[in-house]
């Protein structure tokens, strides 16, 4: 797996390139926009992590740029700001991650894993998961061969389950990525109603797992 790391502060990026190596990731690094930009147009990367701040400009800038030349690497923001706008921002501009920094080694490990695990998941058009078909070109889904009628956000939660597959989704990151309203995210019985929907629409009580006082997961 190839990453590529664009960030100015030489001790960070230092940490970063030692650590991912550590983890058998081979490893680009950029300290400008400008020289991310050269790395990217040369090489595919499998994963790019980038900075929000960087002397020649915004990460976001880049980011932009990057998803409207139909570039398709995931990326991770990270970023000093804390505020809910500038992660809707990110969002918004294509990002598939943030963090905030300061962050700890293993929760960035932990998300790069998942990136990368999405990313090959996504390269399937169609996978096999007991006794469901999921088609994520047409966004279709089957059991035992027969077709089930999910609604958008019921597609959306099989999706979401499955490209985190083997990791527990909290109700709030559940929440969160359904209804990409940041204003008015709640600790409420949505997300339980949509799973229950789920499971009686796929009859798979087994597959979509509860991890009690916590979310939801799907094991592969």
């Amino acid at each position: 797996m190839h990453i590529l790391i664009i960030d100015d502060n030489e001790e960070l990026l230092y940490g970063l390139q030692q650590l991912l190596k550590d983890a058998h990731y081979n490893v680009d690094v950029a300290k400008t926009l400008t020289e991310g930009k050269e790395s990217i147009d040369q090489k595919k990367y499998d994963l790019i992590l980038l900075d929000w701040m960087l002397p020649d400009g915004s990460g976001i800038d880049l980011l932009a740029r990057l998803r409207r030349e139909k570039i398709t690497t995931p990326i991770l923001l990270f970023s000093s700001k804390k505020e809910v706008e500038e992660k809707v921002e990110a969002l918004d501009n294509g990002a598939d991650d943030y963090l905030e920094k300061p962050f700890s080694n293993i929760e960035l490990l932990a998300r790069i894993r998942a990136l990368l695990r999405r990313e090959s998941v996504q390269k399937q058009t169609q996978i096999q998961l007991g006794r469901l078909t999921i088609d994520f070109s047409s966004r279709s889904v089957f059991v035992d061969n027969e077709p089930a009628k999910l609604s958008a956000k019921e597609f959306e939660l099989l999706e979401l389950l499955i490209l985190n597959a083997n990791t527990v989704l909290t109700r709030y990151q559940i929440s969160e990525h359904l209804s990409r309203d940041f204003d008015h995210l709640s600790a409420s019985n949505i997300v339980d109603a949509h799973i229950k929907n789920l499971r009686k629409k796929l009859d798979a009580d087994e597959l979509i797992q509860t991890v009690r006082g916590v979310g939801y997961m799907i094991s592969r």
